[in-house]
Parts: C-alpha cells; sequence; structure tokens
C-alpha cells in the first residue's frame, strides 16, 4: 500500500508540476497560443510513466512536421473546393483516431488530430494566422517535452514500480466504429472555427479532447463523463480566475496551477478514490486551463471577460452534448444491427 501511494503521489506531483511549469512560461514568454504547452504536457504527464526517449521524441518532431504540412497542403483545397475538403479533411481525423485503437501511439494520434484541425481552420482564414498556429503548436510541443523531462527527473517513478500494461488493440471493425465517432465528435467544432478561426480556436482543442475521450467512455456513463467534467472545468476555472485576482502574478499564476493540479491529480491517480474515471479528471484538467487560458488572454486584451467565458462555456457544453448525442446513436445502431 505504502509503495502505491509513492507511485501515485510522484505521478501526481509530476502531473501538477510539469503543468504548472508549462502554463506560467507560456504566458512569461507570450507564446501564440500559451495554452497549448501546458494541454500537451497534460497529455504527456498522464499517459506516460518514464520520460520520452530520443526515438519517441524524433517521432514527435515528425509528427509535428506532418501535421504542418499536411494541415497547410489543405488549405488551397478548402478555400477553393470546400466539400472536397472537408471531407479529406475528416477522412485524416478518421484514421488518425483508428490509428491510436489499432494499438498506435495514442499521443502521435493526438497531435496529428490537433495539428491538422487547428492548422487549416487558420489556413482557410489567413495564412498568416496559420503560420502562428504552427509555431504555436512547435513552440507547445516542444516545451512540454522538455518540462516534462524535467519533471520525470525531479520526482522519477520508484524502482519497483509497475510499468502500465499497453492498451489491448482492439478489433478491426470496434476501431472502425469508434474511430469514425471520434472523427464526427471533432468535425462540427472544426467547422465552426474555419468561420472565424482566431475567436474558435479553444472550441477545437475541447472538441480534440472530446473526440480522445469518447474513445474510451461509453453511452452509458457519456453524460456523465463528457458533461460532467466539462462543468466541473468550468468551475475550477471559475474558482482559479477569482483565486488568482486576489494577487496576479506569474508566480501566483504558477502556484495556483500547481496546487489545481495536485487536488486533480490526487482523483486522477486515484489517491483519493471516486466513482469517476481517469478520463473524466484528465478532461476536467483540459477544459479548466483552456477556459483560464482564454479568460486571462481577454482580460489583457481589455475584451469582457465574464460575457466571454459565458459564451465560451456555452459553446463548450454545446460540442459536448453534441459528442454525447453521437456515442448514444451509435450504441443504438449498434443494438439494433
Amino acid at each position: 500500500m505504502d509503495n502505491r501511494l509513492q507511485v501515485t503521489g510522484r505521478r501526481s506531483l509530476r502531473l501538477a508540476t510539469g503543468t504548472a511549469l508549462c502554463l506560467a512560461i507560456s504566458f512569461a514568454l507570450d507564446f501564440p497560443i500559451p495554452v497549448v504547452a501546458p494541454v500537451f504536457a497534460v497529455f504527456l504527464l498522464a499517459t506516460q510513466t518514464r520520460p520520452l526517449s530520443l526515438k519517441t521524441g524524433m517521432v514527435l518532431v515528425l509528427v509535428v512536421a506532418l501535421t504542418t504540412g499536411s494541415g497547410l497542403l489543405l488549405v488551397p483545397l478548402l478555400r477553393h473546393y470546400a466539400f472536397g475538403g472537408v471531407l479529406i479533411v475528416g477522412l485524416m481525423l478518421y484514421f488518425a483516431f483508428r490509428y491510436g485503437l489499432r494499438g498506435g501511439n495514442n499521443l502521435v494520434a493526438t497531435f496529428l488530430v490537433a495539428g491538422l484541425t487547428m492548422i487549416s481552420a487558420a489556413g482557410t482564414s489567413d495564412f498568416q494566422l496559420a503560420a502562428t498556429v504552427v509555431g504555436a503548436l512547435a513552440k507547445g510541443l516542444l516545451l512540454a517535452t522538455l518540462v516534462s523531462a524535467l519533471t520525470h527527473g525531479l520526482f522519477p517513478e520508484p524502482p519497483a514500480a509497475r510499468q502500465a500494461p499497453a492498451a489491448p488493440t482492439m478489433p478491426d471493425a470496434q476501431a472502425t466504429r469508434i474511430a469514425l465517432r471520434a472523427a464526427l465528435v471533432v468535425m462540427p467544432a472544426y467547422l465552426l472555427a474555419m468561420t472565424d478561426p482566431a475567436s474558435y480556436m479553444p472550441i477545437i482543442m475541447k472538441s480534440v479532447s472530446l473526440g480522445r475521450q469518447s474513445c474510451t467512455t461509453t453511452a452509458r456513463h457519456a453524460a456523465r463523463d463528457l458533461i460532467g467534467s466539462t462543468l466541473l472545468g468550468g468551475l475550477l476555472a471559475i474558482a482559479f480566475w477569482f483565486a488568482l485576482r486576489l494577487f496576479v502574478h506569474v508566480w501566483m499564476f504558477f502556484l495556483w496551477m500547481l496546487l489545481f493540479g495536485l487536488l486533480v491529480g490526487r482523483k486522477l491517480y486515484r489517491i483519493s478514490p471516486t466513482r469517476y474515471s481517469p478520463g473524466f479528471w484528465l478532461n476536467s484538467l483540459v477544459t479548466m486551463i483552456i477556459l483560464l487560458g482564454q479568460s486571462v488572454q481577454d482580460s489583457v486584451a481589455g475584451k469582457d471577460v465574464y460575457t466571454a467565458f459565458a459564451v465560451r462555456m456555452g459553446l463548450f457544453l454545446a460540442v459536448t452534448v453534441y459528442a454525447c448525442l453521437m456515442l448514444l446513436i451509435f450504441e443504438q445502431r449498434r443494438g439494433a444491427g
């Protein structure tokens, strides 16, 4: 029991410290989309119990290059042949999700989906915006990878810690169905973002997180896992925002993120067990980071933070409800078949 608590405690510390460092550094260095690095850090630290090897790091760099190239190459097609371009994006999303479900690297699949949707959507509005998104993804992934290595050095896995078993490879028919469902979860947010990429980029990030989560949740628990985690993420973002207002400083930003990361990490790693799945807590943390980061940027830009938050939260709930409906529809069709 003591060994288990030591292992989960270190993992929780890694998650909270790495996320807090990425968040503080991204805002301190004024990254183009500062929430990218902490979101990538959450995915990296929550799914990897060992630091990334040189080979894996090179694969991730290759993924960024592939994502950048594919997203930018689709821009002319989306501008001049929108319907065909959207169909190709949907097909590529399907293959990315299916790759992860059939035993591929889930991190690679997630980064590919995020880059493909964000870059191609931005490019339909302005090529310069697409270039900015490319830079944001590259900087965010590089920072997340470096911070992940640092936190693994600060809080290494105990020698007796067991490696997490590899996720079983899904049967072909099941992987095909779930990948199609995940792609359909992402597509509406992607289409919305094409109308105003600068404003709706957070919606794409949220939908990518939902698509990833929809691959592991069931229709029975869809409302609780998807809608519940989105609502909890919104409540955490509100609490974080008012806590940060007590003393606005980048180091307080880091310390508050560290505290909230530890609170969620206790639930995620079942130090304090709950009936909710790890995916529920992971999605809650990602939602909080996206909402909070955008609110901070709205404040810096002089926008009405509370109105913008209400609109963004409404859109997050809308895409989450849609994701739940997709899960229910596919489950009913499966039962009918």
